[in-house]
């Protein structure tokens, strides 16, 4: 199971601290070292402490939307263009991101490209 350790509690720490200035984190490090669960105990933590009645903005529902880049086309993963009917179809990354934009309410979102870092999903 799931220890706590010093170490962790800073790293989980230091997420929530960058997420308050930047919109958008890369978190980097081998498999199994604990981004994934890392992002998912602060979303769960920032979810609770809102439904507790906190009032810091910062402490808002959060939704996770979580997907391996590299299990998807990247048509499918950014949508494409079809020559023969003229028609854009929008990818699962583009789908979820505009899904985030358009909803209004104070809820983050935080969007999980979850595998391993590819010089052509990152640079688009």
């Amino acid at each position: 199971g799931l220890q706590h350790t010093e170490e962790y509690l800073l790293k989980a720490i230091q997420l929530y601290e960058v997420l308050g200035i930047r919109f958008g984190v890369m978190q980097v490090g081998p498999t199994g070292g604990g981004k994934t669960t890392i992002a998912r105990c602060l979303a769960e933590s920032m979810s609770k402490l809102k439904e507790r009645g906190s009032t810091d903005e910062q402490h808002q529902v959060v939704h996770t939307y979580c997907f391996n880049p590299k299990s998807i086309s990247m048509g499918e993963l950014y949508g494409n263009y079809n020559l023969l009917t003229n028609e854009w179809t929008d990818g699962l990354g583009s789908t979820v991101i505009r899904n985030a934009n358009v909803d209004t309410t104070p809820d983050k979102k935080f969007i999980v490209f979850d595998g391993p870092i590819d010089a052509i999903w990152i640079e688009n």
